[in-house]
């Protein structure tokens, strides 16, 4: 059974993330840390209690489709019901149309539960996140009245459709057509695939939000146009109409996340899929990553969410599993299993892992608020800025490094962790999507490289690697244990990842094989000192409020020296992979024919 962490999630948002901080902005003033423990806590219940008993239905059945109409695993449509009526699609979206207009950085905790509760129904709401998001963004006022209320209400659900047989990360290849029509509207021919959600049952009506290029477009990526086709179509009074030329004509088989229909969609088979140009001709793809942006980070969560779910399964296994003496003979009979000493090391690399990387995604979701509804204009452009170059790393690092922990977590389980009746394998299976879609990992760290690193040549980095020089400062006038494996090693990695924010800089241009060939490196880097940082932030704020709970800031204590001995010291293995061999060298020493 999955348990929320309700209290180090409220710990991250009130020492970490800056909740106050946060409820101090014109708009967010309600949202302190009595609301937000609330939240939190009505969330842990329906994900506890509704979501987390349908996961491993929704493995076992999953969605299925007969003549063109996607069922969903049975009890989905009644717990998509409860949740749409909990009001929990708007919680972070604007009270102008119906959302709860509580700050990303609430939200976040929320979409967490969310996945880690059930991964594949958790994927419905997150498509439609990024629909409300493009359409508030690019949308017309008409189109947002007319669309985003019933989103935010669970009335309909949103998609993406961008990928297509020939094109998937290159959507310069993109041959979907949109025909435009004397009133205005178009007609839209053509396939997409591996949309998610994209034709169910537990909703009224699907908004699909579709990329196509117009007969006249420029070639190549600048050529893209966003449109809204709803599967059925809304008469002139806003009510659902006819059925659209859009169909589902199978669903994929998949590893994993098997209750989520992932549908091949068909526009125009009977004469066009109607649908409607969203803000300008050609720029699809900018209107399209204001979605992928939202939906990065959201998978970003479904790491850390997934991260945790496998964490704890294999914690209650390791307590309750007798096998084998102590090796310390402290016990002549067996003893249960987390008393060994490897066992102990595994569970505390996942659950070091899981806490950096919730702390760094609520730090980045702070700054998120920030840069929406700080009164200055100046600091919203500091702290957008300091986000985009966090979601990269949220959702690069945060989900190969689920890999990491579910793997041990089956790890754990020893035999029965290959059995999929203990459930173990479930979580190692569905995770293995996350560092794929919405951008694969090297996508996300070429986008750290390119538009992140060296657009500002560096800028935003060096004021991240400050903020962690300034809590080493902090680290220094502390004494234990803990404080000293922390100061030692997260100081190496900031001098690590310092150096190779500088390599890249110096060398993109005049040798981009050797930068590129490092971006995953620098990306995992990034995130391993960057979620350092948090830990040691973590430590001083456990260390000075230890007598008030010493179990819970005792465990946030050790977490954090585990971190530090055993996490922190990959940053100068790295650093040498990317800067000291030169990394392309090696990358590319064999020729394509060796291979």
């Amino acid at each position: 059974m999955y348990r929320a962490p309700v209290k180090d999630m409220l710990f991250v948002l009130q020492e970490l993330a800056g909740l106050e901080q946060i409820a101090a902005l014109p708009g967010f003033e309600d949202a302190n840390s009595d609301t937000a423990q609330a939240v939190l806590e009505e969330a842990a219940k329906l994900c506890g209690e509704v979501l987390t008993p349908l996961n491993v239905t929704g493995d076992r059945n999953p969605s299925h489709w007969h003549d063109g109409a996607v069922s969903a695993t049975p009890g989905f449509g009644e717990a998509f019901r409860q949740f749409a009526q909990g009001g929990w699609q708007g919680v972070q979206h604007p009270v102008a149309y119906d959302g709860q207009g509580l700050p990303k950085l609430i939200a976040t905790p929320c979409i967490e539960m969310l996945n880690a509760s059930n991964l594949s129904f958790a994927l419905c709401p997150l498509l439609t996140d990024g629909a409300i998001e493009a359409l508030l963004t690019a949308g017309t006022e008409a189109q947002k009245q007319a669309y985003v209320p019933r989103l935010i209400s669970g009335e309909w659900t949103g998609t993406m459709n961008l990928t297509e047989p020939q094109a998937g990360s290159d959507l310069a290849l993109v041959r979907t057509r949109a025909e435009p029509q004397d009133d205005g509207s178009y007609r839209l021919f053509g396939t997409k695939i591996f949309i998610t959600w994209g034709e169910h049952d537990m909703a009224q009506n699907i908004v699909h939000l579709v990329l196509a290029r117009t007969p006249n477009a420029p070639e190549g990526v600048k050529g893209i146009s966003l449109f809204i086709v709803p599967k059925f179509l809304l008469n002139d009074d806003g009510s659902i109409g006819a059925r659209n030329d859009v169909h589902c004509v199978s669903l994929e088989h998949k590893l994993g996340i098997k209750a989520s229909p992932t549908a091949v969609l068909q526009f125009g088979d009977h004469g066009g899929a109607l649908g409607h140009l969203i803000g300008e001709e050609n720029r699809g793809l900018e209107y399209m990553f204001i979605m992928m942006n939202a939906a990065r980070f959201a998978v970003g969560m479904q790491g850390v969410g997934i991260s945790d779910r496998a964490y704890q399964k294999a914690a209650a296994y390791a307590k309750d599993r007798v096998q084998s003496r102590p090796v310390d003979g402290s016990a002549k009979q067996s003893v249960s299993i987390i008393h060994h000493p490897d066992v102990r090391r595994m569970l505390a690399t996942m659950r070091a892992l899981t806490e950096a990387s919730r702390a760094l995604a609520y730090v980045a979701a702070a700054h998120c608020d920030l840069a929406h509804a700080h009164p200055d204009e100046a600091k919203r452009a500091e702290h957008q800025a300091i986000y985009e170059f966090l979601v990269p790393v949220v959702k690069g690092w945060s989900t190969e490094l689920s890999l990491e922990v579910t793997s041990l977590g089956v790890q754990v389980h020893g035999g029965m962790g290959f059995i999929e009746e203990t459930g173990a394998a479930q979580y190692y299976r569905d995770a293995r999507i996350l560092p794929i879609y919405e951008g694969t990992t090297a996508i996300q760290a070429n986008d750290l490289i390119g538009r992140k690193t060296l657009r500002d040549g560096g800028a935003v980095a060096r004021a991240l690697l400050d903020g962690v020089a300034h809590t080493l400062e902090a680290l220094g006038a502390q004494k234990g244990a803990a404080f000293d494996s922390m100061r030692r090693y997260l100081s190496a990695g900031h001098q690590s990842l310092t150096a190779v924010v500088a390599f890249v800089i110096a060398h993109a241009k005049s040798d981009p094989n050797a930068v590129f060939a490092g971006s995953v490196p620098y990306l995992k880097l990034a995130g391993i000192v960057l979620g350092g940082w948090q830990m040691a932030r973590a430590l001083l704020a456990a260390a000075e409020r230890q007598a008030e709970d010493p179990s819970f800031y005792g465990a946030k204590i050790a977490t954090a020296q585990f971190f530090a001995e055993h996490v922190l010291p990959q940053a100068s293995a790295l650093e040498a992979s990317i800067v000291s061999a030169k990394g392309d060298q090696g990358v590319l020493a064999l020729t394509e024919d060796q291979f």
